[in-house]
């Protein structure tokens, strides 16, 4: 293992990587090190505040807005920040993980943004951290192209003004880092991600006139966003860039930051660029704060929640009137679609239901939305290009209309779609395929023409857990069991093993996969991520 250099703080406890020296410069370890001291003790105390309010939701089964924040809300006075240049036309933002061909091919997709995910779609092995960090910073020196070892094709960045606005996301605050260690404690992945992207490119994007700008996911309250704002203002002083050059969009992707959303904005009114709605997230924190709250709450399949159910149609139009009044850019959700290379009439349905995805959007006052290939950015950009024409947004779509009660967020019970059985099949077959995958290091999984990614995997395993906990009864007759769980998921593994090969399988991680799904799915004590018992078993 690697010791810590002489005049850095932080141990390194990793086999070495190439060009790592590029990254885990004693400078940059020193400002994680000095975030890490500075705001974990914050972050621990706002990690129990999450128990507390869960066990809360467990005695009350309901949630509403914050009596002690309604000065907040009910004042017209106070805006966000005004929006950058490079941030002011979000129409079409395309996300994916940071490896070196996807950096190339979402910075050239035609999207006018990419989200480079160091979260949900990456799984967090330490090649992939550093590695990450280095195609960013290779990508903005222009200092990057890729050869396809299979193919022998050829990638580079196009002129730079075609390429996408880089918008970065950190790990959420739950999960640590056990490759850096300050004082013998790991530090949180999110101040590793964040810190050692700001400290090397903050000052480098603003010579290229664009600035730092951060996704924030899992959010769970507006003293969360605090700690954000703190740590923003910390580190444009630490590295000696203008205060407000930060810019933060924040994943609206939990039901309890659903009732904050002024706040959330208020509190990072001065670094603020919008909000998005994140809607598998959304759904497994739905599941995961009220599954103890009877039949009212139970889901049915994950595909029959569409956004037009009541309940998401609340969640989505009171962002959006919460974004423009404040001035915000409210962005949608994804568009998940991979296309098919053999079969067109997949794709023809396919694109016709993005295409109606994003015209709702476009037509509810969404300044821009989320696609996961970028065969699909033409089609949103077309979307949008509709309503907006030559205008970069439409904040100016104040959705007075909009009136959602508190009741409205949670109101699971209006969607009159019940568990299915080849719903319970799918959750099984998506959650074992997709950690098999991210076991492998993979964290943007194509399964059965679909980009998946953590969030996917997260309301699959809750889904399970809650129809068997809630005593779910079939269409077919069958209940919800944990011996019927087994069943599928072992019929689900010789399925994948007719499927790929005996051969394949035995060098895959596919019993461990399955087992670590059945875990997470039937224990009685239910995980908070399925990714912090995942991260024990993830290797690199």
């Amino acid at each position: 293992m690697s010791a810590p250099a002489p005049s850095s703080p932080v141990v390194v406890d990793a086999e070495p990587l190439p060009r790592q020296e590029e990254v885990l410069t004693d400078e940059a370890l020193a400002f994680v090190a000095e975030l890490h001291r500075r705001f974990t003790p914050r972050r621990a105390g706002l990690l129990a505040r999450r128990a507390e309010r869960r066990a809360e939701i467990a005695r009350t089964s309901t949630l509403d807005f914050l009596p002690e924040t309604a000065a907040i809300r009910a004042d017209d006075s106070w805006k966000v920040a005004p929006s950058p240049a490079a941030l002011n036309d979000r129409r079409v933002e395309i996300t994916g993980p940071t490896d070196r061909k996807m950096t190339i091919n979402a910075l050239n997709s035609g999207a006018k943004i990419w989200l480079a995910d160091f979260e949900d779609a990456s799984a967090p092995t330490w090649e992939n951290v550093v590695t990450g960090q280095l195609n960013l910073i290779d990508a903005y020196t222009r200092a990057i192209d890729f050869t396809d070892p299979n193919s022998g094709k050829s990638y580079a960045l196009k002129a730079e003004d075609e390429l996408a606005t880089v918008v970065m996301r950190p790990r959420g605050w739950h999960l640590d880092e056990r490759h850096l260690l300050v004082d013998g404690e790991q530090i949180p992945g999110a101040f590793v991600d964040f810190g050692l992207y700001f400290f090397h490119n903050a000052q480098r994007l603003i010579d290229l006139g664009k600035g730092p700008y951060f996704y924030l996911p899992k959010t769970e309250s507006h003293l969360e966003a605090r700690l954000w704002n703190d740590v923003f203002v910390f580190a444009q002083d630490y590295v000696g860039v203008p205060q407000g050059t930060v810019r933060a969009t924040v994943l609206i992707e939990t039901i309890t930051a659903a009732y904050e959303m002024e706040e959330i904005l208020y509190e990072l009114r001065d670094h603020a660029s919008g909000l998005n709605a994140g809607r598998w997230d959304y759904l497994f924190s739905i599941v995961k704060n009220f599954r103890d709250g009877g039949p009212k709450f139970v889901l049915p399949d994950r595909n029959a929640v569409t956004m037009t159910a009541p309940f998401m149609r609340a969640y989505t139009e009171l962002l959006v009137r919460t974004c423009h009044k404040r001035g915000a850019h409210a962005i949608g959700g994804m568009a998940a679609f991979i296309p098919s290379r053999r079969d067109e009439e997949v794709n023809k349905v396919a694109f016709e239901k993005v295409k109606a995805d994003k015209d709702r959007e476009a037509g509810d006052g969404f300044d821009g939305s989320w696609v996961a290939h970028p065969d699909l950015v033409p089609i949103a950009m077309a979307s949008f290009d509709a309503v907006l024409g030559e205008k970069p947004h439409q904040k100016d779509r104040l959705r007075e209309d909009v009136d959602v009660k508190a009741a409205d967020l949670i109101a699971v019970d209006s969607l009159h779609a019940k568990p299915t059985y080849p719903g319970l099949v799918n959750a099984v077959q998506v959650g074992i395929r997709y950690i098999e995958a991210w076991l492998r290091g993979l964290g943007a999984v194509a399964i059965f023409n679909l980009m998946e990614d953590a969030a996917t995997a997260e309301i699959s395993r809750s889904q399970i857990w809650q129809w068997i906990n809630a005593g779910v009864e079939f269409e077919n007759g069958e209940k919800a069991t944990p011996e019927l769980a087994r069943k599928v998921a072992a019929e689900e593994l010789e399925n994948i093993r007719a499927e790929i090969g005996a051969d394949a399988f035995a060098a895959g991680h596919w019993q461990q996969a399955h087992d670590l799904l059945l875990e997470v799915a039937l224990d009685d004590d239910y995980a908070d991520f399925l990714t912090l018992p995942a991260y024990e078993q993830l290797r690199g």
